[in-house]
């Protein structure tokens, strides 16, 4: 039964998937790149926010923001120091190397730290439950709902009412004429990674505040999802993922309560079966953005 309680949960769920894929769809606009290193900064969230607990004893909210800060800072150094010299290559060679930047990031944890998962310590109040017109649900998913509701209007006005934020969409609709108008190219292109990392690490602490744990594979999950959701949505657009993130949500909740207990574990496999019929009659996504096939230089 549709309920408040299935509201919430699928707003939450939707929530934390808009978040991912539009982190995801920011660096796609402009570099025209599925950044499949994306997980990883997710993951390196994770870490940054063990060590900050376990090892520097921070309290709970310093933990996250060094989450935060470790993905922005790893993101905007694999952009610096991975993306940045292939860029003017081919398509393929920025693809092969967003998944060179994943495995290396992956084999530096599981040697530096461990294979093995770690607890993260999070804030007991993560984990308490609340109930609001007799629907139960878990302070998280409260907390996740309102972070991207702020988060998306912030971003909103960034993107529409600052210079930096309009060079931005310029350069996803046309990035050669942006460039050619005096747009610095690298300014642009790092601040869609910086903003990006910011996103995985906001998101990176509701993922993590679901399991409590991190692992050097966390990340692998939240990137199938993010492109999932941004297939579905619209790769071309930051609107599309966003919505395609909700839908994902909703699409999910409702195969968790209308497939037999038995078929559950199926529940991934359905998913891909509906983003293959979104890829057959609505390519372009549920939004259609701009199409481009220009390379970026």
């Amino acid at each position: 039964m549709i309920d408040l309680e299935f509201a919430i949960n699928t707003l939450s769920l939707g929530s934390l998937y808009a978040l991912l894929a539009l982190g995801l769809v920011l660096v796609y606009g402009i570099l025209k790149l599925v950044n499949f290193a994306y997980g990883e900064y997710i993951m390196i969230a994770g870490y940054g926010m063990y060590f900050a607990a376990t090892v520097l004893h921070f309290p709970w909210w310093v933990m996250m923001l060094l989450g935060v800060l470790a993905a922005v800072v790893t993101s905007y150094l694999t952009e610096l120091a991975a993306f940045r010299p292939v860029r003017t290559k081919s398509a393929n060679a920025l693809i092969v190397t967003s998944f060179a930047v994943s495995i290396f990031l992956q084999n530096a944890v599981m040697i530096l730290v461990s294979p093995r998962a770690r607890a993260v310590p999070l804030p007991g109040f993560m984990s308490q439950t609340v109930s609001i017109a007799g629907a139960t649900t878990p302070v998280r998913n409260l907390m996740v709902i309102g972070t991207t509701a702020v988060l998306l209007v912030v971003l909103s006005v960034l993107m529409k009412r600052t210079v930096l934020g309009m060079a931005m969409r310029a350069a996803a609709d046309n990035f050669i004429t942006t460039r050619l108008m005096g747009v610095p190219a690298n300014l642009v292109i790092s601040t869609a990674f910086i903003i990006s990392g910011f996103l995985a690490g906001v998101a990176s602490i509701f993922w993590i505040g679901r399991s409590a744990s991190v692992d050097p594979l966390t990340g692998a999950a939240p990137l199938l999802i993010a492109f999932i959701a941004v297939v579905m949505g619209g790769m071309h657009s930051p609107t599309g993922a966003v919505v395609g993130g909700f839908v994902y949500g909703l699409l999910f909740n409702v195969l968790s309560i209308t497939l037999p207990a038995s078929m559950i574990s199926y529940r991934d496999a359905f998913m891909f079966v509906i983003v293959v019929l979104f890829l057959l009659f609505r390519p372009e996504g549920i939004v259609r953005g701009g199409y481009t096939e220009e390379r970026v230089g």
